[in-house]
């Protein structure tokens, strides 16, 4: 499928600073993709260059196969939402979500239809004359992807739109603007420092750091997969196993960490060298059955309880590694000891 929103080998740099380093990236039509990283990585600027806020100093940006890298943005047709909601407190609820039509110079009739449906489809039909002082959070978010999505859009940028939120809500609306996403059909770039929001609601995410593009993958690969020590770090919880290849066969190998010799996947054709395994703490099992190829007898070291959760750190023969367990606490005290393992197809060689 042809790309809907397209960068070849962008770059920004502000005052000799390098924001965005040569960024190639693909966003086909329909998907939603976040753009996941730390504070300073770029996502933000890579999505206001999207939007024509900024212009890059080299590469090219391309919408719909046409170059729009010198298009003004209002002539680039995108929907955008801000963290802060930038909804003009004077106005009501449906003089907000109809700006955009009304500078569009459309009629009455269809104004009004339009933005009956887009409040609707944001379930804010009953509010429309209500002002910004008198929502909470989430309606004003609500009623900024309204605002987007009422001018029909050929693509969505969303900047952060939850951060000022709290937990439940940030949940909450994250569910509910995926679902609208779908429902509509429309192209999405989300810019995020959350990796549950991007896990939970993306077809793809492309990690950023330092304003270059460390992987990019479906949710699944990116957590499981990771392409670098970066990603498995930033994406989630993980244990970074380091030791020496000792053996690799068709996509299996052997890898000496301290004492334990521990099989994982790998790519690569690589056969000896440095090597470095991810292993989320959450696939590692107690009392392991047989299908756990690596099984090890571990210290109970600390235990803390999260409620839904419990996060252990163990030692294994020297060799320290967390282990996430679901709604159950060990019934033991620190320096018990008990059995672990994990399927071999749990543990990756990063960046092979």
């Amino acid at each position: 499928m042809a790309a809907h929103i397209e960068l070849r080998n962008v770059a920004k740099r502000f005052g000799g600073m390098a924001a965005v380093h040569s960024l190639s990236l693909s966003v086909r039509k329909g998907e939603l993709v976040s753009l996941l990283g730390p504070s300073g990585c770029g996502k933000t600027t890579t999505l206001n260059l999207i939007a024509g806020f900024l212009e890059p100093d080299d590469g090219d940006i391309f919408i719909d196969g046409k170059p729009v890298t010198d298009v003004p943005p209002y002539r680039r047709n995108l929907g955008m939402v801000f963290q802060n909601f930038a909804l003009f407190p004077h106005m009501t609820v449906f003089d907000n979500v109809a700006f955009g039509l009304k500078m569009r110079k459309l009629g009455r009739r269809e104004t009004e239809t339009r933005v009956r449906d887009a409040l609707e489809l944001v379930e804010l039909g009953g509010y429309r004359e209500r002002y910004r002082s008198e929502l909470s959070g989430g309606q004003c978010q609500r009623v900024a992807l309204a605002r987007a999505l009422v001018v029909e859009p050929t693509a969505l940028l969303l900047d952060e739109p939850f951060s000022s939120l709290d937990a439940n809500l940030r949940e909450q609306l994250r569910l509910e603007v995926r679902a609208i996403q779908q429902r509509v059909g429309i192209t999405t770039i989300f810019v995020t420092h959350d990796q549950a929001e991007a896990l939970a609601m993306s077809d793809h995410i492309v990690v950023m750091n330092q304003g270059r593009i460390e992987q990019i993958g479906t949710p699944d690969a990116v957590y499981h997969a990771s392409a670098n020590e970066f990603v498995a770090r930033f994406v989630g919880q993980t244990n970074l196993l380091k030791g020496t290849l000792v053996e690799h066969i068709d996509g299996r190998c052997t890898v000496q960490v301290g004492a334990l010799r521990i099989q994982a996947l790998m790519q690569g054709n690589r056969a000896s060298g440095d090597a470095t395994i991810g292993l989320r703490p959450e696939a590692i099992r107690l009392e392991p059955d047989g299908d756990c190829e690596n099984r090890f007898e571990a210290t109970l070291v600390q235990q803390t309880f999260l409620g839904a959760t419990t996060h252990c750190i163990l030692d294994i023969e020297g060799v320290p590694l967390r282990l996430q367990l679901q709604n159950a606490q060990i019934p033991m005290p620190p320096g018990s000891k008990i059995r672990v393992g994990w399927k071999v197809s749990s543990a990756h060689v990063i960046g092979d």
